[in-house]
């Protein structure tokens, strides 16, 4: 049982850590004594950019394997489009 002003304190500190379920706040908070909250914006960025990568490297594959290869022109062109961008 906690008052209203610790459970306004506790819910500040949850928002804070990123954490909505309180059982899991306590659990964390019980286990640990500490909750990290570690920004990763930049790593879904790259793993976005990786994504994008591999789907353009699929993409020449799947057309090298249709087509029996890839010209040089469509290289520049790929190259020249990735730069664009």
């Amino acid at each position: 049982m906690v008052s209203e002003e610790e459970q306004a304190l506790i819910r500040e500190r949850m928002a804070q850590a990123g954490i909505r379920n309180m059982g899991a706040y306590m659990r964390r908070m019980a286990l640990c004594g500490y909750v990290l909250q570690i920004d990763l914006a930049p790593v879904r960025e790259l793993v976005s950019l990786q994504r994008r990568c591999s789907n353009n490297l699929n993409q020449v594959a799947i057309h090298a394997n249709t087509y029996g290869g890839i010209y040089p022109e469509e290289i520049s062109a790929l190259q020249a489009r990735l730069l664009i961008k």
